[in-house]
């Protein structure tokens, strides 16, 4: 087991965070930045099937998506993980299973995730975007669950900690009044055997307030540490980002702040659906108490029309996928808005994103066809 010698947790958090940040800004500063020249979904001009999402249960609408690295377990290296948020009655919130399909379309059931406890995951499984790899081949996968598909059952939820062969091994369990609420989204970096994940949560005060408006929405920041046969730790858990506008909604379940990613010098962006704009938090990485306001704004309106998925592409620039006309807008970091690409799936029919590792290419969950889809 791994145990910080007392007296010595806040060095080693922000030792932890030091690694972390240098790994990102290197991810995320290559020589040639796009950011400089031109857009990194510029040059796409199609669409191609992967393949089928829906596992032999029936489960639909693919939500979350990541890109498996290294093959372990279960695991397989080039392939893509995928969760899915409803069941094949298609009631939102009840979705138990993790997918993976490989560059061919080859789909198999990495995970099926059912008799959790209440008190490991508050109201059961209903599988979110929050997907993330860690070291040692562990999988965080959210939750937020409801009883019938409807906004007024949806409870706090959990993240869920599955081990290189889709087993459960433990939760992190939410709370309506603990900073996991309802975990959205999420996004990790990593170094080493330590792991900064940040989760976006929706569900501060959105079922009491119903279909109005509120400022709940939150990002956390979780450090874990975990390494080949040690399931993930948490060392640290700190809210960093407040007052994110949300609300429930009769067709998306719910509303809020939803896809996060790390960009150069520690800065994560947020997608604000519900504000219709791409938001920074910066000093993700070592901030100790949280900004509030959602954060500051990098650009709202223009092309984003309810931007829900985000992602960081080589040359960091941030991809949001809209959930209104089914369209990629790329942004600066300094705001600039380039041209948009029309993935075809329209209104509704998009959320998880991510580069793919092969080629120069996006791959997206199209939650209208149960599909993984390629633009490039």
């Amino acid at each position: 087991m791994f145990h910080p010698i007392p007296g010595t947790r806040a060095r080693l958090r922000r030792r932890i965070a030091a690694i972390v940040a240098v790994a990102a800004a290197c991810a995320v500063l290559p020589a040639s930045a796009s950011a400089f020249g031109p857009p990194f979904i510029g040059s796409f001009t199609k669409v191609t099937e992967i393949g089928s999402t829906v596992p032999p249960n029936g489960d639909e609408n693919p939500y979350g998506i990541v890109n498996v690295n290294q093959s372990i377990g279960a695991l397989v290296r080039g392939d893509t993980l995928i969760s899915n948020f409803n069941n094949k009655e298609n009631e939102q919130g009840t979705g138990t299973t993790l997918v993976q399909i490989s560059p061919s379309g080859h789909l198999s059931v990495f995970a099926q995730i059912s008799g959790l406890s209440p008190s490991a995951c508050p109201g059961g499984v209903g599988l979110t975007t929050a997907l993330a790899i860690l070291p040692g081949g562990y999988v965080v996968v959210g939750s937020l669950p409801t009883t019938d598909g409807k906004a007024a059952t949806a409870k706090a939820g959990c993240l869920i900690v599955l081990d290189p062969w889709g087993h459960v091994v433990k939760t992190i369990p939410g709370s309506p009044n603990g900073p996991i609420n309802g975990p959205w989204d999420a996004t990790a970096v990593s170094a080493g055997p330590f792991t900064a994940l940040f989760v976006t949560n929706v569900l501060n005060g959105t079922v009491e307030h119903g279909e109005k408006v509120t400022d709940g929405g939150t990002v956390v920041r979780l450090g874990l540490f975990s390494t080949y046969g040690h399931a993930p730790s948490v060392f640290s858990e700190q809210v960093i980002a407040t007052g994110f506008p949300e609300r429930t909604d009769p067709e998306a379940l719910v509303v809020g702040p939803t896809g996060v990613g790390l960009g150069a010098f520690g800065t994560l962006y947020v997608a604000d659906t519900q504000g219709n704009r791409i938001a920074a938090v910066p000093n993700a990485l070592f901030r100790q108490s949280p900004l509030g306001a959602g954060g500051f704004t990098v650009t709202h309106d223009g092309s984003l029309n309810n931007p829900l998925g985000l992602t960081i592409v080589p040359g960091g620039d941030v991809v949001t996928a809209n959930a209104g006309d089914g369209n990629l807008v790329e942004t600066s970091p300094f705001g600039f808005q380039f041209a948009p690409f029309d993935t075809g799936a329209e209104g509704g029919g998009l959320f998880g994103l991510t580069p793919a590792p092969f080629g120069h290419a996006m791959l997206f969950v199209n939650d209208k066809e149960n599909a993984l889809d390629l633009a490039h």
